[in-house]
């Protein structure tokens, strides 16, 4: 085996280099993975086509034919012309905090799945909630420092792979 000396007296194995190279690899893939909401086939926000919210003022059920990869996750739209609206600018279109819980992730500092029809549209950014019921307290209780809150916790909880289903 090919040996490569550090310093004296510290020798590393290719092998072992070369393994620990690979894990790093893995992690910060599925950490970037782990940022977005997915079904269990991969597909964010359950199917839904993420530029509709701000064309079309309602959520639309997307199309596996008009598919777009990014962050590690499928996202479904109702036509070509949205995907390549969003593939043009994911940020724009995508829903904050990865497509979790506004409201778990703003008031519990944690990742809960969404119901894609209980969602509003705040300063340009879409936000998704648990259902309607959860959306609706977590408008009334809108703060001006909830959302920062949330933007807050979502630095750290995004890395976190405690998803609340």
């Amino acid at each position: 085996m090919k040996t490569i000396t550090v310093r004296s007296g510290q020798t590393l194995f290719l092998p072992i280099l070369f393994l620990s190279m690979v894990l790093l690899l893995c992690g910060t893939l599925s950490a970037s993975a782990q940022s977005i909401y997915t079904d269990e086939k991969g597909v964010a926000i359950k199917g839904y086509d993420a530029v509709a919210y701000f064309t079309d003022s309602k959520p639309l059920e997307g199309k596996s034919e008009f598919a777009h990869e990014w962050m590690g996750a499928k996202w479904h739209f109702a036509s070509a012309e949205h995907r390549d609206l969003f593939k043009a600018a994911p940020e724009k279109y995508a829903p904050q905090y990865g497509g979790f819980c506004a409201f778990g992730v703003c008031k519990k500092n944690a990742k809960f799945s969404t119901d894609p029809t209980a969602w509003k549209i705040i300063e340009g950014k879409l936000y998704l909630n648990y259902n309607k019921q959860t959306q609706d307290a977590w408008a009334k209780d809108l703060l001006p420092g909830t959302i920062t809150n949330g933007d807050m916790n979502w630095k750290s909880l995004h890395k976190t792979n405690s998803d609340k289903k």
